[in-house]
């Protein structure tokens, strides 16, 4: 998601203001979402993990509603607008579940195995 952002973000006109201020709001938010995914992958704990997946969540439908402004009220119908809010919702839809697989893993009494399995590139990669 980020270099498609950042892509987005450099294409947009100079000469508008408020796409500029609107594709700047985007690259902060859209940049977020894989800042925090990342800590997550990290996180020691599956209260951490959970935390840290909810807040790229929020950032993640936060870029969603810069890119809708983009288009719908700045007139930017570049296809890589379409493509980052497909991608967008896919990637809040999977974070979701993430959280929600968690969650209820912690209630069983799994919860070491959860931070492991979408900590582990192997198994994230063979899940999506």
């Amino acid at each position: 998601m980020p270099p498609s952002i950042v892509r987005l973000f450099v294409s947009l006109p100079k000469q508008r203001p408020e796409a500029q201020v609107i594709g700047r709001q985007l690259l902060r938010s859209g940049t977020s979402v894989v800042a925090n995914f990342r800590e997550a992958s990290r996180a020691r704990t599956t209260s951490e993990f959970v935390s840290k997946l909810e807040v790229s969540i929020q950032e993640a439908d936060e870029a969603d509603l810069w890119l809708e402004l983009l288009r719908d009220d700045c007139g930017i119908q570049d296809r890589k607008v379409a493509d980052l809010l497909a991608e967008t919702n896919e990637l809040i839809a999977i974070f979701i579940t993430m959280v929600k697989r968690s969650k209820l893993t912690t209630e069983s009494g799994n919860a070491e195995q959860i931070t492991a399995d979408y900590t582990d590139k192997t198994n994230w990669e063979a899940e999506s």
